[in-house]
């Protein structure tokens, strides 16, 4: 069989508890929420894809021995620490100081720039944090066996098998919040409030990242 080729045990336990760190809320639940009530179906899923594709990154990363270099590495490690909290500051305090209107009057000028810009918003928020980087470093190896000859293609099945739950999760997620959330996207006041939501959550987001320590 592969996985036992590969040297991956206890797969369904991997599945299990990738499921359940998916399913608890967090900083990405509630930024593809925000983006599914400013922009619908479409922005939900712009931000759920950005962010699996930045854990896609980690876990190519934790595969060919990056996140391991990052962790033994105080430089390195500070280099994206300091990298990641800017990006997130500034990217709050933008939004923060940003004008939101309602969706029927946004999507007169067309969104595509709009969807493109959460798309990387998502994938940068987790590329930049090495604090993910560590998760998948710390969370993969315990499903592969030591003496195992093929770890990078281990890594590699286990982070793609956590990525496909985690996306399946995130677009149901976007698909639900977008549904419940029709009326309240055509009301300026509440989309308003919705972007300093989200601004506040990536300002808190930077701060966190800024006060990561290095192991």
């Amino acid at each position: 069989m592969m996985v036992e080729t590969l040297g991956i045990h206890e797969l369904w336990l991997f599945i299990l508890s990738g499921l359940l760190l998916n399913i608890t809320p967090g900083p990405d639940t509630a930024y593809i929420i925000g983006r599914s009530i400013q922009l619908g179906w479409r922005g939900g899923a712009a931000a759920a894809i950005g962010i699996c594709c930045g854990c896609l990154v980690h876990v190519f990363g934790a595969a060919i021995g990056l996140s391991a270099l990052l962790m033994a590495s105080s430089a390195a490690f500070t280099v994206l620490k300091w990298a990641g909290a800017a990006y997130l500051l500034f990217t709050g305090v933008q939004m923060l100081l940003s004008h939101s209107r309602p969706l029927a009057e946004a999507a007169l000028e067309g969104n595509e720039a709009s969807l493109s810009r959460v798309f990387w918003q998502g994938a940068l928020t987790n590329v930049l944090n090495p604090k993910v980087a560590l998760f998948f470093l710390a969370f993969l190896p315990q499903f592969v066996a030591a003496d195992s000859g093929h770890k990078t293609l281990a890594f590699l099945a286990l982070g793609m098998i956590f990525i496909f739950n985690g996306t399946l999760w995130c677009l149901g997620v976007a698909a639900f919040a977008a549904r419940a959330a029709r009326r309240i996207r055509q009301s300026a006041n509440v989309m308003a409030w919705i972007n300093r939501v989200l601004g506040g959550l990536f300002v808190y987001l930077g701060i966190r990242v800024a006060m990561l320590e290095a192991r």
